[in-house]
């Protein structure tokens, strides 16, 4: 990650003057306006110097969480050959949702929409006994699916971060037991982010024909619907659901509610219908082939910023949890050259102190600068002005609550 310190004058991707005319979503809006992304093309955004800062710290609590339960990180190649696909009959299925080319060779390439066929493809390669298994690798990387309709700004895109893991297993139960290691992992990863999620059972999709689950935010920014239960023991998505609003919940009878959410991970059990078509044996204790048992886990890196940003905020701006916040505190001096040199010199403390800090030392009006403050959003805002220097102190506002405190300067 870059310096725990920054000056705002010098930080490239300012705050905009106005919010952006051909976004609707929340997340878009205030993620461009406050300077964390810039749109390139409908769907594709590039993460600027603040928005990399969040991703970082996202990474890190997802890498934390799948190291703890023995994942090994691993990086794939984008591009991905047309016969590795073919195995599978998926190249023909994901036609108009795969970016699908040919190279200067004349070969068909396509680039990553997820990464099963090339995982297995690589693993079969080096591992052919049970004594390798199980083995379980992720990798954080971009992924490209060409929707036809970009929306809900990092939401859904053509181009997002994803965190992808697969698990090589000798049976189902060995599978089954992993993949709720994996969802107790996910929601532990989510709760560190500041998102409340529901565990979902949701179709498979182009992925598998057998039910996965999902973890849904909700959100009235959500595109997914979802009937759950009040007690929270129970949820569904709306394209498998037996159930309806206001009916009773199949496992505790209690009432059931219809919310939209925003999926920000989903979980697949393939078992061993992917080795199958792909011929990857492992030979078992008796010198026997048996099919390797795969399971999937995807968790959105970006979708989740976006998502943090959709249930995180106000009329004013982003109002970050403190663990993906991208610093700490956002001090801000108003006033002349008294006001400034004693916020230089609490800026250079906080430096020294490591304490990640945004310091807004720009020539510009307060309103300016403490409007900026809060469509950033960061945990912390210190205000130093003439006012706070007679009492030796610095003004102290958390951006989630509205009681503001003086912090004397000396116990800083």
């Amino acid at each position: 990650m870059q310096g725990t310190q920054t000056r705002y004058s010098q930080l490239f991707g300012k705050t905009l003057r106005n919010f952006p005319t051909d976004e609707t979503s929340k997340n878009a809006k205030f993620l461009i306006k406050a300077g964390f992304i810039n749109k390139r093309i409908a769907g594709v955004y590039e993460i600027l110097p603040l928005g990399k800062r969040v991703v970082s710290k996202i990474e890190n609590i997802v890498r934390e969480e799948i190291n703890a339960i023995g994942g090994q990180e691993v990086s794939m190649s984008v591009l991905q050959p047309k016969e590795l696909w073919s195995e599978t009959d998926r190249w023909e299925k994901l036609k108009g949702a795969m970016y699908q080319f040919k190279d200067s060779s004349g070969k068909d390439v396509g680039l990553g929409f997820t990464h099963e066929e090339p995982m297995i493809s690589m693993v079969r390669e080096r591992i052919s006994s049970y004594k390798d298994l199980p083995i379980y690798l992720y990798q954080i990387q971009s992924k490209f699916r060409d929707e036809p309709r970009p929306r809900s700004g990092l939401i859904r895109g053509r181009e997002f971060l994803m965190k992808d893991l697969y698990s090589f297993t000798t049976s189902k139960e060995e599978l089954d037991k992993y993949y709720e290691i994996v969802a107790k992992a996910y929601k532990k990863a989510f709760d560190r982010m500041g998102l409340d999620t529901v565990y979902t059972e949701a179709a498979g999709g182009v992925f598998t024909n057998e039910n996965t689950h999902e973890f849904q935010v909700l959100t009235d920014g959500g595109e997914d619907t979802i009937f759950h239960c009040e007690n929270g023991d129970f949820s569904e998505n709306k394209e498998i659901a037996k159930v309806k609003e206001g009916g009773k919940c199949p496992k505790d009878g209690g009432k059931i509610k219809e919310s939209r959410g925003v999926e920000v991970g989903n979980i697949f059990r393939f078992g061993d219908v992917m080795s199958k078509k792909m011929n990857f044996n492992f030979k078992d204790k008796d010198g026997k082939d048996k099919p390797i048992f795969l399971g999937s886990y995807g968790l959105g890196i970006t979708r989740s910023m976006a998502t943090i940003v959709e249930v995180h905020s106000d009329d004013a701006g982003i109002i970050w949890p403190e663990t993906v916040a991208p610093y700490k505190i956002h001090l801000i001096n108003l006033g002349g050259e008294k006001v400034r040199k004693e916020s230089d010199s609490i800026f250079d403390k906080l430096c020294n102190d490591q304490v990640e800090v945004l310091y807004d030392d720009r020539e510009e009006s307060a309103g300016v600068k403490l409007a900026d403050a809060d469509l950033i959003g960061l945990p912390e805002r210190w205000v130093v002005s003439e006012k706070t220097l007679k009492e030796d102190s610095v003004e102290v506002k958390k951006r989630s609550e509205k009681d503001i405190r003086l912090e004397k300067i000396s116990s800083i």
